[in-house]
């Protein structure tokens, strides 16, 4: 599978739909700097090599991630970078979230675990993607570096 439209095509309906809702919130909510890929079975967004030419510092080569979006076995998954590397962002995410009224977040690190779309708080994932455009994200991700 090679692009968005292709892997989108091959879900079951209601994985589809689910998908689809969350990536038309972050496309709505995402900053220009950021671009929409697709690879290791996954919609991925993005700082590519253009904005950001260090790259991820695991492997140069690859742009630097910020978000994935897949449907798994059990599950869709949202990968939030942001929320692994900024603190303050995190705990924002975790009060909105439960101000929401939504069911309590499934979450790891940076994963967030959805079974059906009325779990998900779609205002919420759109203000997290429009609270950290690229140019603070990788500035909060060199902090990171540093510390290491």
């Amino acid at each position: 599978m090679s692009d968005v439209d292709t892997y989108l095509a091959g879900l079951p309906a209601d994985r589809q739909a689910i998908v689809n809702a969350v990536r038309e919130v972050i496309l709505a909510n995402l900053d220009s700097q950021y671009a929409e890929t697709f690879a290791g079975g996954m919609i991925n967004y993005v700082v590519p090599h253009s904005v950001y030419p260090p790259g991820y510092h695991c492997d140069r080569s690859k742009p630097l991630p910020f978000a994935a979006l897949a449907s798994q076995k059990a599950y869709v998954s949202l990968y939030l970078m942001g929320l692994y590397t900024c603190e303050d962002q995190k705990q924002w995410f975790q009060q909105a979230w439960a101000a929401s009224g939504k069911k309590p977040l499934d979450m790891g690190k940076s994963c967030l675990r959805f079974k059906k779309l009325d779990d998900i708080a779609l205002d919420i994932i759109g203000a997290s993607f429009r609270r950290l455009p690229a140019q603070l994200y990788i500035a909060r991700y060199e902090q990171v570096l540093k510390k290491k």
